[in-house]
């Protein structure tokens, strides 16, 4: 499929011609009476039913040119990183319920999202920490409840998951206490097929205006919410993108978006379970980086597996997916840390994933040839039969040139023994315990920290 240019032209428009299709009949339910209004006022026609929104091809291409080209993003220093179409690529973290770590696995709290927080600050290819479901804090504030966790414990850009319209109310709010810059982003996902709930549609409304990043989310899953074949599903999944694009650019012309249908599933016909670590699932990010590509959009997907902890499974679904899906193109890759088919983040975890992206990281980046690594007269200087060991070029290079793993055991048996036989996974979970129990860094003041404290704090009073 993704062979050469033209094959990937010729993909990309297929898939976007059936989804424009898609948008003209039977078009997409709208589960919000204002923004179905606001829709038909600006072009969009009726569909079958009340809140069924048709979208003539017209519509569609003037709205997706209203989208960033380039999306922002900032730590909360301000410091910031652009995401295109093109790269460069940056790894994020999981959304998630449960928690696995020293052989446990149980309901994700608030203490845990600190301790990821800490940790995740320390893993050096990860620039987004993402938020989770923390069981300990009522559902309307798990949003600004995590927001305000992962910024005590953490400097990097902030993915909150989105949980109700109260929280997205005081999010633009949370962002002044910081700086005018995007030091967080939301997203929210559309539950298909070909529909957006009230609910998704309500936190974009609400975060609206602010200049806040969103990630527009197709999530189809083949064999259910939508055809099994993956054309069938990228097409559906696009089609549901598209609309939320067109919403958010209605509501805040110019508003930055990530274009995600890299979060599509595969449907298991023999145990009924979603697949999210299948090769199928890497052909789906990887058309969602050829579609970001063809709208010009930086794109998202994440990596994922199937398997309860950190073993071999998840070695192999992982690393897979890391390198499909960074060798695709996709922008955003999220997944460090995630098991159990997106239900569950782990220390650990996180800790081999992040070994996992530098080693492929170095791979991708090839054998550079030049005269300096070509090294001819270096060559010539030692001459038949000598040894490269102790010329100045080898100290000069070996360390870009050669990957320096941080985890993985490269030493004798011996050695392997005398220090407890330990295997990779016991290995991360060691490291990880390291890093959690260091100082907490943070990109806020103190009373930055206060104010944000104080704002959460009436939050929960007014909806208890």
């Amino acid at each position: 499929m993704y062979q050469d240019l033209a094959r990937l032209e010729e993909f990309a428009s297929q898939i976007h011609e059936g989804s424009l299709s898609l948008l003209e009949s039977p078009g997409v339910r709208i589960e919000h009476e204002f923004l179905v209004q606001m829709l038909l006022r600006n072009g969009a026609k009726g569909g079958s039913g009340a809140s069924v929104v048709r979208f003539p091809r017209q519509m569609v291409e003037e709205y997706i040119k209203l989208c960033p080209r380039l999306c922002v993003l900032a730590d909360q220093q301000g410091q910031p990183f652009c995401l295109t179409a093109n790269g460069p690529q940056i790894f994020w973290s999981v959304p998630g319920i449960s928690y696995y770590r020293h052989g446990e696995h149980r309901p994700f709290r608030s203490a845990d999202m600190a301790e990821m927080a800490r940790l995740l600050e320390q893993l050096d290819k990860v620039q987004v920490v993402f938020g989770m479901s923390m069981e300990d804090i009522p559902p309307p504030a798990r949003d600004v409840m995590g927001l305000r966790v992962m910024a005590e414990n953490c400097s990097k850009h902030i993915r909150v998951l989105c949980f109700s319209p109260q929280g997205a109310e005081l999010l633009p709010k949370m962002r002044t206490v910081v700086g005018d810059y995007p030091w967080f982003s939301i997203g929210f996902t559309a539950h298909g097929p070909l529909r957006w709930t009230n609910l998704g549609l309500e936190i974009f409304k609400c975060t609206a205006g602010a200049g806040i990043p969103v990630s527009v989310n197709g999530e189809p899953m083949a064999g259910v919410s939508a055809p099994v074949t993956l054309a069938g599903a990228a097409a559906v999944g696009n089609a549901e993108i598209l609309a939320g694009l067109i919403i958010n650019q209605l509501l805040e012309p110019g508003r930055p978006c990530i274009y995600n249908l890299g979060l599509a599933h595969v449907f298991d016909m023999k145990t009924a379970l979603a697949v999210t670590g299948g090769p199928e699932n890497a052909l789906l990010a990887q058309a969602s980086a050829v579609m970001g590509r063809f709208y010009d959009l930086p794109s998202a997907s994440w990596v994922s597996t199937e398997s309860m902890c950190p073993d071999s499974q998840a070695a192999l679904e992982k690393m897979f997916g890391f390198y499909t899906h960074m060798a695709g193109g996709v922008t955003c890759i999220w997944g460090v840390g995630q098991l159990e088919s997106e239900l569950t983040i782990s220390p650990a975890q996180a800790v081999i994933d992040n070994e996992m992206i530098s080693y492929a990281l170095r791979f991708l980046r090839g054998i550079e040839v030049a005269p300096e690594t070509l090294a001819l007269d270096v060559v010539r200087e030692v001459g038949v039969s000598g040894s490269f060991l102790e010329v100045a070029h080898t100290l000069e290079h070996f360390r870009s040139e050669l990957f320096q793993p941080s985890l993985l055991f490269r030493n004798r048996r011996g050695i392997w023994e005398k220090k407890g036989n330990l295997r990779l996974d016991q290995k991360a979970e060691e490291v990880a315990d390291q890093l959690i129990a260091k100082p907490r860094r943070t990109g806020l003041s103190d009373g930055q920290v206060q104010e944000l404290d104080h704002m959460v704090s009436e939050f929960l009073l007014a909806i208890s």
